[in-house]
């Protein structure tokens, strides 16, 4: 007799995206699909596609595509880092499940490799069960959210659907907040600790928070999860929200203002740590590492420093492959009983 076959099962690991190379061609295809998103750009349509085509994606592309030059090595380290975060995940959990037939892949929302052409592969091997997980510690609308979009695209289109998870977030898990402090804690082993810690995080208008995303509030806990247990005082840390885009009023307190206002002050040193991305990016190693070390120091501030994601980490490695177990266990469970 020929044994069972195996459930087939896929693991996606899912972050923003990044362009495909650093010219500003790539940069205006990534940042149209992008912006053209009515989650994260939620202006009525008319209105924004005249703004976005006669204002955006004609001057901003050359300048984007510049800054990305300046972080580019052989490719976006974004997309660099979630290669390498989906090789080591799917080594442990390989090692870990014999009892399913094991996919893991990775995927981005916008640019590649895309989550539609998961989908595609998808379609081509029916799978029993796929797990979604979401490479943004906090949940918000802007980010998680389109994700659970391309899903709900999909779906109506497919006869064989898989039984479907997706992890919402891990904003305040310990297993988060221990990887967080311990790479605080390791990189002021090395370089000392600051005068002040700012927990930087990517921003969203206020408008959005006003009706309902929990966003900000999910990056306040994280943040002061993270504050209590390197056992801080109030004044020696801070949170702040960056990356405003347009004229609307954004989550506060933003990070170049508060900044500013430290070096003002004659703050002697910061360290910065952004518990929001999973990846280093343009975003945290071009606006955090370089340009707000610019504003704070020109302000009069003294010592400025970034601490990187938590990337490849080996306890961050351990936190997204514990997710994902707990899902698969759960699924080995559900399969033992039907």
């Amino acid at each position: 007799m020929s044994a069972t076959p195996k459930p087939k099962v896929t693991v996606i690991l899912a972050n923003l995206g990044t362009p495909d190379e650093a010219t500003a061609p790539a940069v205006r295809r990534f940042l149209k699909q992008f912006l053209s998103d009515t989650r994260v750009i939620e202006i009525p349509k008319f209105i924004w596609w005249v703004i976005l085509h006669a204002f955006v994606l004609p001057f901003r592309p050359k300048r984007v595509a510049q800054a990305y030059a300046s972080v580019w090595s052989t490719d976006s380290p974004m997309r660099e880092i979630v290669l390498k975060q989906t090789q080591l995940i799917k080594q442990r959990l390989l090692d870990e499940n014999h009892q399913f037939d094991l996919t893991v892949v990775p995927a981005m929302t916008y640019g590649q490799p895309s989550i539609y052409a998961v989908f595609e592969q998808l379609e081509k091997v029916p799978q029993e069960h796929v797990i979604l997980l979401p490479l943004f510690p906090q949940y918000s609308a802007t980010s998680t959210a389109p994700l659970y979009d391309a899903f709900a695209r999909w779906i109506p289109n497919q006869r064989h659907l898989p039984g479907i998870t997706m992890i919402k977030d891990y904003y305040q898990h310990p297993l988060f907040i221990q990887a967080l402090v311990d790479s605080v804690l390791a990189y002021q082993e090395q370089h000392g600790k600051p005068e002040k810690l700012l927990m930087s995080f990517h921003g969203i208008p206020q408008p959005y928070a006003d009706k309902g995303d929990p966003y900000a509030d999910r990056c306040r806990m994280t943040a002061k999860l993270v504050a209590e247990a390197l056992h801080l005082n109030e004044d020696e840390w801070a949170i702040s929200f960056q990356s405003r885009f347009g004229k609307q009023e954004w989550v506060k307190p933003y990070t170049d203002v508060l900044l500013e206002q430290w070096g003002q002050a004659g703050v002697r040193s910061v360290q910065v740590l952004s518990p929001a991305f999973s990846a280093d990016c343009l975003e945290t190693l071009e606006e955090l590492a370089v340009e707000n070390k610019e504003t704070f120091q020109h302000a009069g501030g003294g010592e400025y420093a970034y601490i990187p994601a938590l990337n490849t980490d080996q306890a961050h490695i351990d936190l997204l492959a514990s997710l994902v177990q707990a899902n698969l266990d759960a699924l080995t469970h559900t399969l033992a009983h039907r």
